[in-house]
């Protein structure tokens, strides 16, 4: 169940936040979630340590966020020795002699809370059960507030990738057994820790099921991209459908794949052209080069406004995998229409979902982008009702307001001795 609104604690709280690999930059949906929600909380009023495993040479947060980091050696376990372990993929690969040396050491402070950011940190939950420090005032250790900052069920989105993998059978065979793994590894995080965090009001359903006794609270992404003041679509734009993302994660890649090979054929047709930028692996780029008629691959750009304005509609044909879609904001207030398969717009509101074109699958998406490219009108009635719809719902600011009075929410509740708080004080910042 979602908590009420706590009041602000007198004194900043003190923060633990143990996630996979330094979130910057912020070029995918997941490390924008981390990054952006750490910010956030950081400014309600939390004095906040990151440990993490550095990445690309990235092994620190922006001085500027005020941000205490931890960079944990020795990089992560190499994938064929991960897949030997009971825990799923992406535990194994981060759960490394280094960062259990690293928590260990950690859990020895005094935390007010401590977040496992996504469920590939569930290993790290044990060395936080048992109270840490001295005894207070009423006798009693303190032990942390455990929140788990979730960015999918992910036992539905392993799930789903298993389900709808289209490639070589041993490796449909290795993602159903991890799918297993997954799901057994979220629902223990989901009944051990005091509070989680769900990205969209499914999300907390599904781990309500998992997990009936424990706290939740829904947080949406925020956004602080570009907005765009005005934009007109009509027959001068080109007849262009564009795709923003970063398609190295097996999920994305096979939904880029299935609706490549099933719009590239269709567009051509069609005369419509398909723009994908973003990262990828070079087997995906060699395919949609050598096979494709009707789609460019532009890699990673700085600067998407001239390709946004460019396209008549924003595809989101994500089948396989759940959760909120930040791509979604993107397009949203760069004013660029969205169609999408339905499911895949879970978390948004409805007014919202209404100005886009939903379809039931990957086929009828294709379908119904080439019934709407000529329809300009439409088109930029769609991207001015998006906009309008969605202007004031997405500010980050809120997201760390709700998850900091979440957990002194938890804090209050908690059996153990707790710094005194009072019932009303505004939050700090630095």
């Amino acid at each position: 169940m979602t908590q009420p609104i706590a009041a602000s604690p007198a004194r900043r709280l003190k923060g633990l936040w143990l996630a996979r690999e330094f979130p910057h930059p912020l070029d995918t949906g997941d490390r924008i979630y981390t990054a952006q929600l750490i910010r956030a909380v950081r400014e309600a009023g939390c004095d906040l340590t990151l440990a993490a495993i550095p990445q690309d040479g990235v092994d620190r947060m922006p001085d500027e966020w005020g941000v205490n980091c931890v960079p944990v050696p020795g990089g992560r376990t190499p994938s064929w020795r991960a897949l030997l372990s009971a825990m799923p993929m992406v535990a194994a690969t981060h759960a490394t002699p280094a960062y259990r040396s690293v928590v260990q050491r950690l859990a020895m402070q005094d935390w007010d809370f401590v977040v496992i950011d996504q469920y590939g940190m569930g290993w790290a939950i044990p060395f936080f059960t048992q109270p840490a420090g001295q005894a207070g005032p009423a006798g009693q250790a303190r032990k942390p507030v455990l929140v788990h900052v979730a960015h999918d069920h992910e036992a539905s989105v392993c799930r789903s990738l298993a389900h709808g993998f289209r490639g070589n059978p041993l490796k449909k065979l290795a993602l159903r057994l991890n799918a297993v793994k997954a799901g057994t590894l979220e629902r223990r995080i989901a009944r051990q820790v005091d509070l989680l965090t769900a990205i969209t009001d499914e999300d907390a359903a599904l781990f309500r099921q998992d997990a009936p006794g424990t706290a939740s609270v829904v947080l949406t992404p925020g956004y602080d991209g570009t907005i765009f003041d005005s934009r007109t679509i009509d027959e001068h734009v080109p007849r262009r459908v564009i795709m923003v993302g970063s398609y190295k994660w097996m999920a994305k890649e096979e939904n880029l794949r299935q609706f490549v090979n099933e719009a590239d054929p269709a567009f051509a047709k069609a005369g419509i052209e398909l723009h994908v930028i973003g990262s990828m692996n070079e087997g995906m780029k060699e395919h949609i080069r050598t096979q494709c008629k009707a789609t460019v691959v532009h890699g990673f750009v700085d600067d998407l406004e001239p390709h946004m304005r460019a396209a008549r509609i924003a595809a989101v044909p994500e089948a396989i995998g759940g959760g909120f879609k930040l791509k979604f904001l993107d397009y949203i207030f760069s004013r660029v229409p969205v169609a999408t398969i339905a499911h895949a717009a879970a978390g948004l509101p409805g007014h919202v979902r209404g100005s886009m074109i939903q379809s039931e699958d990957m086929a009828s998406l294709v379908r119904d982008i080439i019934g709407h490219i000529d329809q300009v009108e439409q088109l930029d009635a769609r991207q001015a009702q998006a906009l309008e719809a969605a202007a004031a719902l997405y500010r980050w600011s809120d997201r760390g307001v709700a998850l900091r009075d979440a957990i002194v929410a938890r804090m209050r509740q908690a059996p153990r001795e707790v710094k005194a708080l009072p019932a009303r004080v505004g939050a700090t910042s630095s």
